[in-house]
């Protein structure tokens, strides 16, 4: 695979407007929020039904009607996979997908819009994981089925999407923690590496102990904020001993990373997760595989979800690199 100069190009005009675009974006964010209650306020099935309802920070959910829900066997019992395929052309291969949320928002369905665009323009079929959700089913539900669903595509899932046995594992926020906590638990549970060609980590929380960004970022509230981090952590793992929230199948950042697929790492610079893919980044290239570090200019966590310039640049350079892949 070949992956582009790390280096930063020389700024246009173009990177001019966008940055523009993206801090009166940011602004108006943070305005809203200050009028909202923090989601660590209220209880979770309250923002899960306003998010499915179209109400709150993010856009409204759109529902692809070529998108169809398969049961797959899982510990838990039946779990739901969203398939997404490319709507014109052969499929090319399978792009296994975690979605974000803290382990405790969000669901398969709601990303439709996002995920057929990536399928359309990387002829990859989208499966997406309706994992259990934190904090009725905390550590390890969620990885337990996001494993189940990776160990499902390998045995029989590329036929049940209709695509050749290619694949390639990503997630936002938490689910990019989850995509690198599968992809650990494939090779040290089941000897497994080298199936997944390449892998998407798009502002992942790689530390429940918190990297320094996270421990630094206060009050402020962009979509994240210290006290938001927080509940979300405790919900995944409702523990206090930091050393048990460094172990790898945890905190992936600590695990030894060898054997690990080429991988795209975005973030922005307005992100209390910045410092969770500069670390993770650096580690993956140090243990040998290839890497791409994409970081965006006063982009926030969550940023990819909204109709803003950086956003289009930001899925141009994920979907060509899938391509690649």
């Amino acid at each position: 695979m070949e992956l582009q100069d790390r280096t930063t190009a020389p700024a246009t005009p173009d990177d001019a407007a966008m940055l523009a675009e993206t801090r009166a974006f940011n602004a108006q964010l943070e305005a809203l929020l200050a009028t909202m209650p923090s989601a660590h306020t209220v209880p979770a099935e309250v923002t899960r039904r306003a998010r499915r309802e179209g109400r709150g920070i993010f856009p409204p959910p759109e529902f692809v009607p070529h998108a169809r829900d398969v049961s797959i066997p899982a510990r838990s019992g039946d779990l739901r996979v969203r398939l997404i395929p490319p709507r014109q052309g052969a499929t090319a291969g399978v792009y296994l997908h975690f979605h974000g949320g803290g382990w405790t928002l969000g669901a398969a369905d709601l990303h439709d819009r996002e995920l057929a665009e990536l399928a359309d323009a990387t002829g990859l079929c989208v499966a997406s994981v309706d994992y259990r959700l934190a904090p009725e089913h905390p550590y390890p539900a969620g990885p337990d089925d996001c494993e189940d669903a990776a160990l499902w595509l390998l045995d029989r899932g590329a036929a049940e999407a209709g695509a050749p046995a290619r694949f390639t594992v990503g997630g936002e926020s938490a689910g990019a923690h989850l995509a690198a906590v599968t992809l650990l638990r494939l090779r040290d549970r089941h000897g497994v590496t080298g199936a997944f060609a390449a892998a998407n980590l798009t502002f992942g929380c790689f530390d429940l102990s918190m990297t320094p960004s996270q421990r630094l970022w206060g009050e402020r509230n962009l979509v994240l904020s210290d006290p938001v981090l927080r509940w979300f952590g405790n919900n995944f793992l409702p523990v206090d001993d930091m050393e048990a929230r460094r172990d790898p199948d945890v905190s992936p950042l600590f695990a030894r990373l060898h054997g690990m697929p080429p991988a795209i790492f975005t973030v922005g610079t307005l992100d209390a997760l910045l410092d969770d893919s500069l670390f993770m980044e650096a580690r993956w290239r140090q243990a040998g595989a290839l890497t791409e570090l994409r970081v965006w200019p006063e982009a926030v966590h969550g940023f990819t979800a909204y109709p803003l310039a950086v956003s289009r640049a930001a899925h141009a350079a994920i979907t060509d690199f899938l391509r690649r892949a």
